[in-house]
């Protein structure tokens, strides 16, 4: 992307992350569940959106990516999601899972795959995220990690 983001650990219940995640219409019910970490990524000393992952042995669920709306059209999304990958990957996980209702072409940029729910392991079907919190016309997408 030409730049680096900061990368910074946060708790679910972070005012700044629900307020994101709340404004792009995005689940905050689950963000105090066991499992889960997110990020507030920064470029110089400005948050320019947030992200989660949820891992599961060898496999991760990308969780709640947001860039805020005054930081959009700079490629920081990419640059999130490349991060978070990395982070999956580092943590031994060998592919990623996402549900997203509007983002298919962006992470379909990235390299993730359209899937049919039924392909999906166990793991990321029983997440509140795949069960509960999403819609099942939300589509389920997957990428290999490295990739």
């Amino acid at each position: 992307m030409g730049f680096d983001l900061n990368q910074q650990t946060l708790q679910g219940h972070d005012d700044s992350l629900r307020a994101a995640l709340a404004g792009a219409g995005l689940p905050v019910d689950d963000l105090t569940d066991a499992g889960r970490s997110f990020y507030r990524f920064s470029r110089g000393g400005q948050t320019v959106g947030f992200g989660g992952l949820e891992l599961y042995d060898e496999t991760a669920l990308l969780r709640s990516i947001v860039v805020l709306s005054d930081q959009r059209g700079f490629g920081f999304g990419h640059a999130i999601t490349l991060s978070l990958l990395d982070q999956a990957h580092k943590k031994g996980a060998a592919a990623a899972y996402v549900l997203t209702e509007t983002a298919a072409p962006f992470f379909q940029s990235l390299g993730f795959l359209p899937i049919a729910r039924d392909e999906a392991p166990a793991a990321i079907l029983t997440t509140r995220q795949a069960a509960s919190l999403c819609p099942a016309s939300a589509a389920l997408m997957v990428r290999s990690l490295p990739a």
